[in-house]
């Protein structure tokens, strides 16, 4: 799945081939993937121009003249600005432009979701209204995360994952982060000290700045859309390896919360339970 470094390289893609560009016609293919009413997501797209892109955690927000378009890729979702050509197998909504070109969504599953509400509306219509802080906000503290932390009986590897305590973290880079902090994936999130948290803060800090200037990770089922593939895969320290680069152990493979789940049991030793 595309995390919060992926989206932000889309983001940056796309945003240089689609400013000032005038939306001619949208074809939807597949309805359940518009959240908001689908005749007036057309309608109130033609005739718009695009006149920014920007992203909130996972999620992209195309502005146009009018109105915010707020697109989540989910599982494998993937935008494609090419010439226009006969719809492809799989791709669910077309952006026709004033150019001659089309932006396509392709989502093999079917998980991706649109919406598309007045400007003034987006923090209150849409699940944007919900996210937590991003590891990148001034207003991410270790106070902040405490402070959601605190009834938390779950482990933090699972409560990282809450989009609504810190939203861009997805599996791949929680795993990064809790190995950084050496902190275990399975404590207890509400047992976190201060320490811990500030830890967890800035590594997060780290790891996504490294992920975004390696334009995300290319791993599995998921790769960028346009052309772009990330290189931080090579980086990652613990997620899908074998042995620790600290000590040189094993590097475990859990479930937790359903997800795979990739520590040093050395380095990140449950401790104040």
């Amino acid at each position: 799945m595309p995390e919060l470094p992926e989206v932000e390289t889309v983001r940056k893609v796309l945003k240089k081939d689609l400013i000032n560009l005038e939306i001619t016609n949208v074809i939807i293919n597949y309805e359940d993937m518009i959240k908001t009413d689908p005749k007036e997501f057309k309608k109130n797209l033609i005739g718009s121009k695009i006149v920014d892109i920007k992203r909130y955690g996972k999620w992209l927000v195309f502005e146009t003249t009018n109105y915010d378009l707020v697109s989540h890729l989910r599982m494998e979702g993937k935008y494609f600005y090419t010439d226009k050509v006969k719809p492809l197998k799989h791709e669910h909504v077309i952006f026709e432009f004033n150019n001659g070109k089309v932006l396509r969504y392709k989502d093999v599953r079917k998980f991706g979701v649109m919406y598309l509400v007045k400007k003034d509306k987006l923090f209150i219509d849409t699940p944007l209204s919900k996210l937590g802080y991003e590891p990148f906000a001034k207003e991410l503290t270790s106070s902040y995360l405490k402070e959601k932390l605190k009834t938390k009986k779950i482990p933090i590897k699972t409560a990282l994952l809450d989009q609504e305590i810190i939203s861009g973290l997805g599996n791949i880079y929680v795993d990064e982060v809790l190995f950084k902090s050496a902190v275990s994936p399975f404590k207890k999130a509400n047992l976190l000290n201060d320490l811990e948290l500030e830890r967890i803060i800035t590594s997060s800090k780290e790891i996504l700045t490294e992920a975004i200037k390696s334009g995300g990770t290319t791993i599995r089922s998921y790769t960028s859309s346009l052309g772009v593939t990330g290189n931080y895969q090579d980086k990652l320290m613990v997620h899908t390896k074998k042995k620790c680069p600290i000590c040189n152990q094993d590097i475990l493979k859990a479930k937790i919360g359903g997800r795979s789940t990739y520590y040093c049991k050395n380095c990140q030793k449950v401790q104040d339970e």
